[in-house]
């Protein structure tokens, strides 16, 4: 991997609302950090930080950096992880992790592919991708920036294992070598395509079924003593246009009016 320049220069703005006004100044907080020295806190100018990334194939960057009034001129550091804005995707803070020119680095790679895999050309199989990064070992400057595999003679039911990806020398793929990176699966037939659409449905239906029973609630059953407290009211209530007991006998104790 060829390293490229980048300036940074110390910072003492920490908290969060200095960090805020540093990001609206065009500088992006940023963190050194390694065996050779203690970490420090860095700030770099987010326009030159960000045509660095442009310019590279990935976010896999090397570079000789020159930290304002450092004692060493340069310090080689790989761009450890960087983060964006979720919505505007702009650089938020850089991790840099300074090495040796001799010491062996663990870094993640993406998996690019080339060609059209044959069972996609003539067979109307899927490529599909089952790791899009891979975990590799090397030298600083042996670093690839991606691991590029051509699929061209993939076959329907193939796959493309770590232990089959050719690295350069000094490159090493970790990781078990009957792991698969790219595949070509079958394409599902129709019969498979209306079992999935009609458990689907049939799971839709039931969830509408149940919706509707505790919506309503037409089908509860009543409250425990509901019917006995019903029964007993209905009991006590007179019925329609029937006169009291204790009307009745008022009514017969009366006596009849004598005739003028």
């Amino acid at each position: 991997m060829k390293s490229v320049s980048l300036k940074a220069f110390p910072r003492t703005q920490a908290r969060r609302g200095e960090v805020k006004k540093l990001r609206a100044g065009g500088r992006v907080p940023a963190v050194i950090y390694g065996r050779q020295a203690k970490p420090q806190n860095l700030e770099v100018s987010a326009k030159e930080f960000e045509d660095l990334i442009h310019h590279s194939v990935s976010e896999n960057l090397l570079v000789d950096l020159s930290v304002e009034n450092d004692a060493r001129a340069k310090r080689l550091v790989l761009v450890q992880e960087i983060q964006h804005h979720p919505l505007t995707a702009s650089v938020l803070h850089v991790d840099f992790h300074e090495v040796a020119e001799n010491e062996t680095v663990t870094v993640h790679v993406p998996v690019e592919t080339v060609g059209e895999a044959a069972g996609v050309k003539t067979g109307g199989g899927v490529l599909e991708h089952v790791l899009f990064k891979l975990k590799v070992r090397a030298l600083p400057k042996d670093l690839p920036e991606q691991i590029v595999i051509d699929v061209t003679s993939l076959e329907i039911g193939k796959s493309i294992h770590i232990g089959e990806i050719p690295v350069p020398a000094g490159v090493e793929i970790l990781g078990a070598k009957n792991i698969p990176v790219v595949s070509v699966a079958m394409p599902r037939t129709e019969e498979e395509v209306a079992a999935t659409d009609a458990t689907a449905t049939a799971a839709g239906d039931v969830e509408m079924i149940k919706e509707k029973k505790e919506d309503g609630e037409e089908g509860a059953a009543p409250a425990k003593g509901a019917e006995k407290g019903a029964a007993k009211g209905a009991e006590k209530a007179p019925a329609a246009g029937a006169k009291a007991p204790a009307a009745d006998k008022a009514a017969e104790k009366k006596p009849a009016e004598k005739k003028k």
